[in-house]
Formats: structure tokens, C-alpha cells, sequence
């Protein structure tokens, strides 16, 4: 499923982990972050799926277990290969529904996006209990839906004028210093910040 990057993606976030909490299931997050987007490569993104999954488990998984105490032994604990990442994810799912939900996926450098996108789709290729929700800008649908291979729903969210100038209302109620605003200011806020708001 691929939308527009806004706080849709964190509701879905909150609204998975609510529905994991007491069933076999496992919710996985990461967000893409514009200011650090060149350390962000598809082993750190999976890699810290791969941690959040494991965390939820009663026990880890021995094949997993082995794999961490083979490259503590190598000098410098070598990492492991994204290969085996992916592989890991496909052989836990098999034991629980597993989402993973990756936002601002447009924020990914585009040669990580590739690898990345291709390492999701191995992932899915294998594991029919792996759900993935990617929050992205529109401008990279035709890219996600080409790397993963008609496993994708599309759903475009567009901002609403007016659902954006109740959000501005509420958040300005809830000011905590009132004083530091007049009626003008805030008429201009209202007025302005729902036309700056981009569709793309």
C-alpha cells in the first residue's frame, strides 16, 4: 500500500500496533529522515526491522541466535549480509503475521530505494504473513508498484482545505502562550498555511 507521506502513516502505525497487542503478531517501523538519508541504506532500514520483529518474540529463534554468535566470533563482529536479513524476516513469519510499516519512502536515496524495494519484495515473495505499508510521496508510485510486482494497493491521500483548517484551529486552541498571538496572526496562519500545503 503506498500513500502520501502525512500523519496517515502514523495513525496506520498506531492503529496496527494497537490490533498486535495481545495476538501473535509483530509490528515493525522505520521513518526515512531527509537530514540523515545518505546513512540509511536498505541493511540499516531492514536491519532495524529485523530488531523491532525479534524483540516481540517470546524466544529468539536458534537459526538467528547462531547467526548473531557466528559473527560476534569474526574480528570486529562482522555485520550481517542483507541477504540473510531477508531471510531471517521470511523465516520468523512463519511463525506469526508480521507488518512492516516504512514511511517518507521518497526520502530513500534512489539507489538505496531500488535495493530496498527489491530486498521487500524477496521478503514478500516467501512470506505470506508479511503485510508492508510504505508512506511515500506520489511522485515514486510507478517505481514501488514496477519493484514490487503487482503486490501493491495504491491509495492517494490529498489534503482537504478544511480539514487542514481544523487541525490548525485545534493545534492554536491548545497554545500555551495565547497571549503571544493576535487575531490577525492568526487569521493569517489559518489562511496561508492551507495554501502551501502541497498535493505532491
Amino acid at each position: 500500500m503506498l500513500l502520501r507521506s502525512c500523519d496517515d502513516s502514523s495513525l496506520v502505525t498506531d492503529t496496527l500496533g494497537d490490533w498486535a497487542r495481545g495476538r501473535n503478531a509483530s509490528v515493525a517501523c522505520f521513518y526515512f529522515d531527509f537530514a540523515a538519508k545518505n546513512e540509511q541504506s536498505p541493511m540499516s532500514v531492514l536491519s532495524s526491522v529485523l530488531k523491532q520483529v525479534v524483540c516481540g518474540l517470546r524466544e529468539i529463534p536458534e537459526k538467528i541466535a547462531q547467526a548473531f554468535r557466528g559473527r560476534k566470533n569474526v574480528i570486529g563482529g562482522r555485520r550481517l549480509e542483507l541477504s540473510e536479513i531477508v531471510e531471517m524476516l521470511q523465516d520468523i513469519s512463519f511463525s506469526r503475521p508480521i507488518f512492516i510499516c516504512i514511511d517518507a519512502v521518497d526520502e530513500c536515496v534512489p539507489e538505496h530505494r531500488a535495493e530496498l524495494l527489491d530486498s521487500l519484495n524477496q521478503v514478500l515473495r516467501k512470506s505470506p504473513s508479511i503485510q508492508i505499508f510504505l508512506a511515500g510521496r506520489l511522485q515514486i508510485r510507478d517505481e514501488v508498484g514496477k519493484h514490487l510486482s503487482g503486490r501493491v494497493v495504491a491509495v492517494s491521500i490529498v489534503p482537504i482545505r478544511g480539514d487542514i483548517i481544523r487541525f490548525l484551529r485545534a493545534k492554536l486552541e491548545k497554545d500555551a502562550t495565547p497571549d503571544a498571538m493576535d487575531k490577525s496572526l492568526e487569521a493569517d496562519i489559518i489562511n496561508s498555511i492551507p495554501e502551501m500545503v502541497s498535493p505532491m
